[in-house]
């Protein structure tokens, strides 16, 4: 059993890994591009579509999909074991309630409002109700218990794109008690059984591909969920608290990625024809969509592992003590401002595509096009919200979830 002096063959200390908040960045970023091109789909119901749209967009989003938003969430998860090992489970709860639950209330009264607002619109040229006088509408709500953890419903009302922070917050305060009340003692001994037999053979990461492709293939998809089952997630977010537990995951991880990583693109290719050619393949009971469904979520986990395993390039502490600290540089620099900007470029992302979108799908230009245009116009405004909006002073990073 590992020692906090004597790490395991492989392993590396602890310490922040630049490469998770790389792709939490590129994630997020990425969702400007990934939303963006839905409003060309064919299939979906996008609030603002164009004219002109292309089934394309369906395979190459296919492609986010299947790892994309589960990356967050495992990530998030490893990020959990760490907040909770140094804050204890009373003060990682008011955390989270702050830097999660107070964006999500801001968000949901002020932002997505406006992009159900311009659907309406945007549905009906005749429509000429205003955006005061839709508020009400939006927020007509009731409770559904069985939409849980969705609680809050409506008509017009939704979480949006928020659904990630919904599903985040609710995690976390899953996560709490029971990392307070469960014992730890036996935990960290079946953790450390585990993670020695993943080191010491080759394909074990891959087991847990088992799961996801068994709820997948049975509990169905949602397509509100980024296509993911919503208590998929939590598995995603479970895996990621498990495997912070041994730096000897971490090993094993690196060491299997790209085979990981091409047997995860080769199941999304065979599970492709099936979303393809069936009607509803998130929901059907033929053998195909339900094949289909479980080579997706069998590709998913070996994705979600293989990505952090192909970007982790741990250096071990220098053998008389760690360096002292110097400048920061300019990479290091640019990867501070970006992560802290992670959840409010988050929040504030998709109305902003949205409203853009709004107006240039009406614009006679070919696709790529519209598309290079919406893009690059919905991510200059979303950055410079962020920077003229939010970070300038303390009570408006409060609002978005920041730290100081």
């Amino acid at each position: 059993m590992a020692t906090r002096t004597e790490l395991p063959p492989g392993a590396f200390p602890e310490r922040r890994r630049p490469e998770l908040d790389a792709m939490r960045m590129l994630v997020v970023v990425g969702l400007v591009f990934f939303h963006s091109a839905l409003v060309f789909a064919t299939e979906g119901d996008f609030y603002v579509t164009n004219i002109e749209t292309t089934e394309a967009i369906t395979v190459i989003a296919g492609f986010g999909v299947v790892w994309a938003m589960p990356l967050l969430f495992l990530i998030s998860g490893l990020g959990a074991r760490h907040s909770l090992q140094r804050r204890g489970a009373g003060t990682f709860t008011k955390e989270r309630l702050l830097r999660l639950g107070v964006p999500l209330l801001l968000g949901t009264l002020l932002l997505n409002p406006l992009p159900q607002w311009l659907r309406q619109r945007a549905s009906d040229p005749d429509h000429d109700e205003s955006y005061v006088d839709f508020l009400p509408r939006f927020f007509d709500v009731h409770v559904e218990f069985d939409e849980f953890p969705f609680l809050v419903q409506g008509e017009h009302f939704e979480t949006g794109h928020l659904w990630f922070v919904v599903l985040l917050l609710t995690f976390s305060l899953m996560l709490a008690p029971l990392h307070r009340f469960l014992p730890h003692e036996p935990f960290r001994r079946l953790a450390d059984r585990v993670a020695a037999v993943t080191l010491r053979r080759r394909g074990v990461v891959l087991l847990p591909a088992l799961a996801f492709a068994a709820i997948c293939a049975f509990a169905g998809m949602e397509e509100d969920y980024a296509g993911w089952h919503r208590w998929s997630y939590l598995l995603f977010f479970a895996a990621g608290f498990t495997l912070a537990t041994d730096p000897r995951f971490r090993a094993a991880m690196r060491r299997d990625a790209r085979a990981t990583a091409c047997l995860g693109a080769l199941l999304f290719a065979a599970a492709a024809p099936g979303f393809i050619t069936a009607d509803d393949p998130f929901t059907e009971t033929t053998p195909l969509a339900v094949v289909s469904r479980a080579l997706f979520g069998a590709a998913g986990w070996c994705l979600v592992v293989a990505i952090p395993g192909l970007l982790d390039r741990p250096r071990p502490q220098p053998p008389h003590g760690p360096l002292a600290p110097t400048a920061p540089t300019t990479r290091q620099r640019v990867y501070g401002y970006l992560a802290a900007a992670v959840l409010p470029l988050y929040v504030l992302h998709q109305p902003i595509v949205v409203a853009v979108a709004y107006f240039v799908v009406g614009w006679p230009a070919p696709i790529p096009v519209e598309y290079v245009a919406l893009v690059t116009i919905s991510l200059a405004l979303t950055l410079a919200a962020y920077e003229l909006l939010v970070r300038r002073t303390r009570v408006t990073r409060f609002l978005f979830g920041m730290r100081g």
